[in-house]
């Protein structure tokens, strides 16, 4: 198949006819369907049948189909780089990817920072998880992002920015009188409670699942869950206990929730991560640097 065929193919396999294929990609119902017919040609087989006025893809298409858009994926990474290579030498332009939990407090408060050093920059912020930022960095399609925990890549320079640690956020009332008034929760103290916990992918999920396994505690695990304020939504309407970082608990309605540290300490490491053979970017310096102050700045307020 031609590029030109499987873009065809692609088009009818979305929309289902080829009137509307002809409209998604601009040219005429003709070319779709001279197009289609040549690409049958070729490949020997039939690729749609028509049934009530519709092209219903056959076996052969539909085996073909997860290929095509494997390949039309990687056609628009192709693109996304084209783009970013046109567009290296913009200094008015900063595109920044975060995990979810940076994304509420501390992301916010740095672009104020930022903001007022450069008021006519162009932001753009992608909240995402870890493994998902680093696949797009490699790919250039940001120049900054942010991370809990060190992230092994050859292609990719990290730099650390602060150490935040976990803490526990329970429902007023979930916890026993005694671990209020001594201030801080053990991994012992969570023993059959009611608990929130991070899905295993997840770096600071894998750190406390660990913790728990070498203490030895059975927290009563009710629910999983993808993101750190997922957890604290939960805990704060009186669901379950949640161990999360400080940077989410920084957010937390101590009105509605006990937030206290964890003992022994699990320490919480904040990256930024970019491209080693980048090109330096001013705007990305200066963004790690307000990153810095603004981490500092609400690890300090949750420590109060």
């Amino acid at each position: 198949m031609r590029l030109r065929h499987i873009e065809v193919f692609h088009a009818v396999m979305l929309t289902g006819s080829v009137s509307a294929a002809a409209r998604l990609i601009n040219v005429t119902q003709p070319a779709v369907s001279r197009i289609l017919a040549h690409a049958e040609l070729q490949l020997g087989f039939a690729l749609f049948q028509r049934m009530r006025g519709r092209l219903v893809p056959t076996r052969e298409a539909q085996i073909l189909h997860p290929h095509v858009e494997q390949l039309f994926a990687q056609l628009g990474d192709v693109q996304r780089l084209a783009a970013r290579l046109r567009q290296e030498e913009r200094q008015d332009e900063l595109r920044i990817l975060t995990v979810f939990a940076l994304s509420f407090e501390v992301l916010p408060r740095a672009l104020r920072a930022f903001r007022a050093q450069y008021p006519g920059v162009a932001v753009t912020i992608d909240a995402l998880h870890s493994p998902q930022i680093v696949a797009a960095l490699v790919r250039q399609e940001a120049d900054l992002g942010f991370v809990f925990t060190g992230v092994a890549h050859p292609l990719l320079a990290q730099e650390h920015l602060a150490d935040g640690a976990v803490l526990c956020v329970a429902p007023r009332g979930l916890l026993a009188p005694d671990v209020l008034s001594r201030g801080s929760v053990q991994l012992a103290d969570l023993d059959q409670l009611p608990f929130v916990q991070l899905a295993a992918s997840d770096p600071v999920g894998t750190m406390v699942d660990r913790a728990c396994r070498e203490a030895g505690a059975r927290p009563q695990v009710l629910y999983t869950v993808q993101t750190y304020h997922a957890a604290l939504a939960l805990a704060q309407h009186g669901q379950a206990a949640a161990l999360i970082d400080a940077c989410t608990a920084a957010s937390a309605d101590r009105a509605k929730v006990d937030v206290l540290p964890l003992l022994p300490r699990i320490a919480v490491p904040v990256q930024s991560l970019r491209l080693v053979e980048g090109p330096g970017s001013l705007l990305a310096n200066a963004m790690a640097r307000c990153m810095r102050e603004a981490l500092a700045q609400t690890l300090a307020a949750s420590d109060s």
